[in-house]
């Protein structure tokens, strides 16, 4: 039984590596159409690749076209900003200045009309109140005193009497 074993399991392997029977036969004319035959398909092959990379390459040039767009945009949103801020510190310091100014000028017009005021109250007083005016009015205020125990104490306190 194991002889039987053995013969079957040497010839199975053996039918299946002989050679091919007569009706069938490779030439190598049949050889050599199949390998044209395979490289026509490599050929074909090879410019479906050359397509698929041409696409990615455009694919890759819109990437960095877009890429670019965007970074002009940016940069443009940026000088937009930059000048925006550049705006508001003009309007901040035109504002300042007119507000300096503004407190300045009520300030030199405050002691100006000040000085004014006191420079003419003095001469008003000057020309109406003379010496003699005066005199005769402390004249009278003692006569009064005279009359009013009340007013009497007050110019005693001022010393007036």
């Amino acid at each position: 039984m194991r002889i039987i074993v053995l013969l079957i399991a040497v010839l199975i392997p053996s039918l299946a590596f002989s050679a091919p029977s007569q009706g069938f036969r490779v030439t190598n004319e049949m050889i050599y159409q199949k390998l044209v035959e395979i490289e026509k398909r490599q050929a074909v092959f090879e410019e479906r690749f050359k397509q698929i990379d041409m696409r990615f390459e455009q694919i890759d040039k819109r990437f960095e076209e877009l890429r670019e767009d965007m970074n002009k945009r940016f940069e443009d949103i940026n000088k937009q900003f930059d000048q925006l801020y550049t705006f508001l510190w003009i309007i901040t310091g035109i504002f300042t200045a007119i507000m300096v100014g503004a407190f300045g000028f009520a300030y030199w017009d405050r002691r100006t009309i000040i000085a004014e005021a006191k420079r003419q109250t003095l001469e008003e007083l000057e020309r109406d109140v003379k010496p003699e005016k005066l005199r005769k009015l402390l004249n009278v205020a003692r006569e009064f005193a005279k009359e009013n125990e009340k007013f009497r104490e007050i110019l005693k306190k001022e010393g007036l009497l």
